[in-house]
C-alpha cells in the first residue's frame, strides 16, 4: 500500500494526500509551477511579490488581519515562499480545523483581491526585505554565487528581482502573471494530517475543480555557455569574509543525483565531514564551513561555504579546493562511506517526522518530477552508492576551468582570489 494516494481532476490539478492518524494536525500546501525563472526581465520579482500580496485580501475576507486570524485563531500557522521554479502556499491547523484551511488556502489562491493602494502598500515591504537580504554578507554572497554560475539568464535572476524593478508595475501586471501561469495543470494541492483522501476530495473538488484549464507557458531552458564572472566580491568595512565556492552541476532529475548526496555528505555535511575536520578542527581556518547543492529542472549549483578571516581567505580556498580533488584522485574508504550513508539517510528519515514536511515532500515532487519518490526507494538509491560512484562523479563536477568564487568581506583582492583559484 502507498503512503499517500493521488486524484487528477478533470481540470487537470493534482491532489495527494498523506494520511497520518496517530498526528494531531493537518497540513495544506498549495505548489503553483512558476518562480523567478519563468518572468520577463522586466517582471523580475513579480512571483515573489504576488506570494506577498495573496494574504492581502479576498472578497470572502477582505484584509490581511481577517485571513491570519482565521487560521491563527484555530492555533494554526500559515506562510508561503518563492523560489527560481515554484511558488508554495501552505498553512497547518489542528485536524479538525482542517475545513478551514482548505478554504481559506483556495481562497487566496483564487480570490485575492490585488488592490491597486495594497500593492503601493506592500512594495517598500518588499524593498525592505531584499534590503536585508542584502544586508546580510552570508545570504549576499549565496546570492553572488548563484549569479556568478548561472550568469545572466533567468536561471540565475534574483527570486525577488531589484529594489528598482518592484517599485514599477501595477495591479494588471499581477493580473496577467496569474492568468498566464494559475492554471490547474501547474498546481498541485498536497495535504499531510490526520484527514483522509477522500476528505480532502469532498474539499478541494468544489474549491478548485471550477479552475480553467489552460496551456502552461514554456521555462527558458539553462544554457551552460552563459556564466558570469568568475570572481565576484563585494567590499564592506565588516570583521569576516563570506566564501562561496560555486560549480554547475545537473538538474534534479539526473542519475547521479543520490551519488552527489553522499559525496557531499563525506565533504561538507556536518562536524565529521572532511571540511569542517581540516579547515577547522585541524588548520583552525574558520569557525564555519560546509558544502551544498540546489537543483533545477535542468540545471544546479554546487557549493563550498565558509566564514573566515580576510589573511586566511586564500589559503582557506586552498584547502577546500584539494578536500575536493582528494575525492577526485582516491577512493572514499568503506568505513567512511559507511558513516556518510547511515548519516544522510538518518538525517532523511528525521526529516520526514512532521505532518508538514511530509506534505511539503510529497507536493514539491510530484510538482517537479511527476511523481513521489519512496522512502525506501531512496534509501536503497544511497545505499547503493559505491566508492567508484564518488570518484566518478566528484570528476563529473569538479572541473576547476568552471569554478567560481564569491566573496563578501574587507578589501577584497578579486585577482588574489582568481589566482587562489588555480
Amino acid at each position: 500500500m502507498s503512503d499517500y494516494e493521488i486524484t487528477t481532476l478533470p481540470n487537470g490539478l493534482r491532489v495527494i494526500t498523506a494520511t497520518m492518524p496517530s498526528t494531531q494536525a493537518a497540513s495544506v500546501n498549495i505548489f503553483v509551477g512558476v518562480g523567478s525563472r519563468s518572468e520577463p526581465r522586466h517582471l523580475n520579482g513579480i512571483t515573489h511579490f504576488l506570494e506577498h500580496m495573496v494574504f492581502k485580501g479576498t472578497e470572502k475576507r477582505p484584509t490581511a488581519i481577517q485571513i491570519a486570524q482565521e487560521i491563527e485563531g484555530a492555533g494554526g500557522t500559515l506562510n508561503a515562499y518563492t523560489n527560481k521554479e515554484f511558488t508554495c502556499y501552505w498553512n497547518i491547523v489542528p485536524f479538525d480545523r482542517f475545513p478551514t484551511a482548505i478554504d481559506v488556502a483556495a481562497d487566496m489562491l483564487l480570490n485575492s483581491k490585488l488592490e491597486q493602494q495594497e500593492i503601493e502598500r506592500e512594495c517598500p515591504v518588499v524593498q525592505q526585505e531584499l534590503k536585508r537580504n542584502h544586508d546580510n554578507p552570508a545570504a549576499w554572497a549565496a546570492r553572488l554565487i548563484g549569479q556568478a554560475v548561472y550568469g545572466p539568464q533567468p536561471a540565475g535572476w534574483d527570486v525577488g528581482g531589484t529594489v528598482e524593478l518592484v517599485a514599477t508595475w501595477k495591479r494588471e501586471d499581477f493580473i496577467s502573471h496569474i492568468r498566464e501561469w494559475y492554471k490547474p495543470g501547474n498546481i498541485v494541492l498536497s495535504v499531510a494530517g490526520n484527514v483522509t483522501h477522500q476528505q480532502v476530495l469532498e474539499y478541494a473538488v468544489p474549491l478548485l475543480g471550477g479552475m480553467e484549464p489552460g496551456p502552461i507557458p514554456p521555462v527558458q531552458p539553462y544554457d551552460p555557455a552563459v556564466t558570469g564572472p568568475r570572481v565576484v566580491t563585494e567590499s564592506r568595512p565588516i570583521d569576516q569574509c563570506t566564501l562561496y565556492l560555486g560549480l554547475p552541476i545537473f538538474g534534479r532529475d539526473d542519475p547521479d543525483r543520490y551519488i552527489l548526496r553522499i559525496l557531499n555528505d563525506v565533504l561538507g555535511a556536518g562536524m565529521s565531514s572532511r571540511l569542517f575536520l581540516e579547515v577547522r578542527e585541524r588548520r583552525g581556518l574558520a569557525y564555519s564551513v560546509s558544502s551544498g547543492y540546489g537543483y533545477l529542472s535542468d540545471a544546479g549549483v554546487f557549493t563550498i561555504s565558509a566564514g573566515v578571516n580576510r589573511d586566511r581567505l586564500c589559503e582557506t580556498i586552498q584547502v577546500c579546493l584539494a578536500e575536493a580533488d582528494r575525492l577526485v584522485r582516491e577512493p572514499v574508504p568503506p568505513d567512511e562511506l559507511r558513516k556518510a550513508k547511515d548519516h544522510n539517510i538518518g538525517r532523511f528519515r528525521l526529516s520526514l517526522e512532521t505532518a508538514f514536511a511530509i506534505g511539503q515532500r510529497n507536493g514539491e515532487l510530484l510538482l517537479t518530477k511527476g511523481r513521489v519518490e519512496t522512502i525506501d526507494e531512496v534509501v536503497a538509491a544511497i545505499e547503493a552508492v559505491t566508492p567508484d560512484d564518488i570518484q566518478r562523479v566528484a570528476a563529473r563536477i569538479f572541473d576547476r576551468a568552471k569554478l567560481h568564487a564569491a566573496v563578501v568581506g574587507p578589501n577584497l583582492d578579486e585577482a588574489e582570489i582568481e589566482a587562489a583559484l588555480g
